[in-house]
């Protein structure tokens, strides 16, 4: 099978061809150089990358797949106080395994996606105040899902770590590292001029996607007592 074929079967297969395994190259090793083709090149860096957003999409996917295969929510839900949840579950009528069990599959499945949206929401309108150019509101969400990417793809291998309870508090530490790492790499020029101001904005960014992780928790728990009442 010729480069093309196996392009073509492994995008078929996986969402992953030639471009999209450029683009986690080039997100890992040139991030601000990428940054700079999205903003002046268009979506796809003038056919260089996939589209940022497009890649995140995939790499959420994958997280949601480890999530599934590490037990769901099941470490989240560990933290919640006990008999917290007997008033919802003698209501819907069901056993408490029964409850549980529709709860954590619900949470399971938006947790992901629910964190990137709430993440997108809080980072843009930053990344579009602290850039040197008027990028406008499309730009910004495309420079934000750049930054996204980058913070991610090195998480991913190990994020099944994150969904246990032994590492779990290790890997919210190193979460933080990569983001403020990810930050640095990537505005260099644009978002910040010198590296003490750069570890500033980073932790200001950090500190408020971490906010964001907050505040989609409540959301994240009603689609899954909704789940569990009428799932």
């Amino acid at each position: 099978m010729n480069d093309r074929g196996l392009n073509h079967l492994s995008e078929d297969a996986t969402g992953f061809g030639w471009l999209e395994l450029r683009t986690a190259r080039d997100a890992v090793l040139r991030p601000a150089a990428m940054l700079e083709a999205y903003m002046t090149a268009g979506p796809t860096g003038d056919g260089k990358y996939s589209r940022p957003l497009r890649f995140y999409l995939a790499l959420c996917g994958i997280l949601m797949l480890q999530l599934f295969l590490m037990g769901g929510t099941s470490v989240f839900l560990s933290g919640l106080p006990p008999g917290a949840m007997d008033p919802l579950i003698e209501q819907s009528g069901k056993s408490r395994d029964a409850f549980m069990a529709d709860l954590d599959n619900w949470m399971t499945l938006v947790l992901v996606p629910l964190n990137a949206l709430f993440y997108a929401l809080v980072s843009a309108p930053l990344l579009r105040w602290w850039d040197e150019a008027d990028l406008g509101w499309r730009k910004s969400f495309r420079a934000t899902f750049h930054y996204l990417n980058v913070w991610t793809l090195p998480y991913v291998p190990v994020a099944f770590l994150t969904y246990m309870p032994g590492t779990a508090l290790g890997m919210s530490l190193i979460i933080v590292v990569l983001s403020i790492v990810a930050f640095l790499r990537t505005g260099r020029g644009r978002w910040y001029r010198t590296t003490l101001g750069g570890l500033g904005k980073a932790l200001v960014i950090t500190a408020l996607n971490y906010a964001a992780t907050f505040l989609a928790s409540f959301p994240l728990l009603a689609v899954g007592i909704a789940g569990g009442m009428w799932g």
